[in-house]
């Protein structure tokens, strides 16, 4: 973690954070529209500075964290996780989440051991509406 950086594009960022595999993805998570920076919607070129924050949606969980380092660089996760901190509200949510999912039964759990091409089909519509398609 270089201390001579002042600031660090946004996509940079979230790849040397950990909190996607690679960059690109990073880029396609901003432009999709599911990371804000400070309240506004970002693009891949927006820069950050430390003490900004940062609302993004990875995967189910949506994370509002405020950074605290700057990385350009990809290391070890205990590094990456000093670049962050998660505000407490955003914790409690996403660990509200994950154990609601945990309990909840998968989608067309109740329809047997296998499923019919019928049974798949109305599987496939539920979830593709619980998608918003």
């Amino acid at each position: 973690m270089p201390d001579d950086l002042t600031r660090v594009r946004i996509d940079k960022w979230l790849w040397a954070a950990r909190f996607f595999k690679t960059r690109s993805l990073a880029t396609e998570a901003i432009n999709g529209g599911r990371v804000e920076v400070n309240g506004a919607h970002a693009k891949p070129s927006k820069e950050v500075r430390v003490g900004d924050q940062v609302r993004l949606t990875a995967g189910r969980d949506v994370w509002v964290v405020d950074v605290r380092g700057l990385s350009d660089k990809r290391g070890p996760a205990s590094v990456a996780q000093t670049l962050y901190d998660e505000t407490g509200d955003s914790r409690r949510a996403r660990e509200a989440a994950a154990a609601q999912r945990r309990v909840a039964p998968p989608l067309g759990a109740d329809m047997g051991a296998r499923p019919t091409k019928r049974d798949r089909r109305r599987i496939e519509d539920v979830r593709g509406r619980a998608r918003g398609r």
